[in-house]
């Protein structure tokens, strides 16, 4: 049996790659990649490449073979995923796989946000093809927020359209470590996991923490979405990103993404990630250019 990792090199798909590692020879890894100068470290290692695209279903011809297990890492190109994913499932069917995961959105069936559409659509596509398939329901990544803790710590705010919303985020460590989990275990097939942290938390919670870990005052600036996704593209992102982004935060505002099912942690065999922690690891990697922190 294979296990086969599509987008292998984005930064969930690595973190997928070495939990796999640690569970299965090199040898039965197979890394699905756009482009293989960026997965050198992964051939190195003994790791099998297949380079397809999404939006080339050819491309995808020879990737799966019958009895192989598929992780499915959804595309990053919004607005497109929805035939990309449809093109892997194909290829999945076509070669027999006897496992298909997929990485979807948490409370797929019932979210009311644009960036979940892509995802209940490839829910559709998946459930109705034939294969047997397991839907990994992330919630939001720590990463999310601590990857742009820069500007937040250069204006002393935290700015959203959150209101007083809660998020159950957790690491895309732990979400990595679900999927290892689930391609490399016995008993998953038909089944639809809702993965989200142990704790959900509030922005305003979250700039307290900033603020007691580097001893400056970081408030929580609340905004409306139009004037968040303003600041969105103030900073430089392309309009369509920052609205999905502004929508996004209204879910959050509406409780969509503040579910604690216990799922991830029950699955991965350890408490999720706490934010804290992942607060104290982005602060750490940006002491450099930011100066004072604890």
């Amino acid at each position: 049996m294979r296990i086969v990792v599509t987008g292998a090199t984005g930064h969930l798909g690595r973190l997928v790659i070495e939990g796999l590692l640690e569970k299965v020879p090199a040898d039965r890894i197979v890394a699905v990649v756009r482009d293989p100068a960026k997965a050198t470290a992964l051939t190195a290692r003994g790791i099998r490449l297949h380079t397809a695209d999404y939006s080339e279903p050819h491309t995808l011809q020879g990737a799966f073979t019958a009895g192989d297990r598929v992780l499915l890492i959804s595309g990053s190109e919004v607005g497109r995923r929805v035939p990309q994913h449809r093109a892997v499932i194909d290829a999945a069917r076509e070669a027999g796989v006897a496992l298909l995961a997929y990485t979807s959105v948490l409370g797929a069936p019932t979210a009311d946000f644009a960036l979940a559409e892509e995802h209940q659509a490839t829910e559709r596509a998946l459930t109705a093809s034939g294969v047997p398939y397991v839907l990994l329901r992330n919630g939001w990544y720590h990463e999310n927020y601590t990857e742009n803790l820069a500007p937040v710590l250069e204006y002393g705010a935290v700015v959203g359209a959150a209101g007083e919303g809660r998020v159950a985020s957790a690491s895309r460590a732990d979400y990595a470590a679900a999927a290892v989990a689930v391609l490399t275990g016995e008993g998953h097939a038909g089944r639809a996991y809702e993965l989200s942290g142990d704790t959900a938390w509030s922005l305003a919670e979250y700039a307290a923490m900033i603020a007691e870990r580097t001893g400056r005052e970081i408030v929580y600036n609340p905004v409306s979405p139009d004037a968040y996704q303003s600041v969105l593209t103030g900073a430089g992102l392309p309009g369509p990103v920052a609205e999905i982004l502004a929508d996004s935060d209204t879910a959050v505002a509406r409780g969509r993404l503040a579910a604690t099912s216990g799922e991830l942690s029950r699955l991965i065999g350890r408490p999720a990630t706490p934010l804290a922690e992942a607060v104290a690891v982005a602060l750490h990697d940006l002491k450099g250019i930011t100066g004072t922190t604890r």
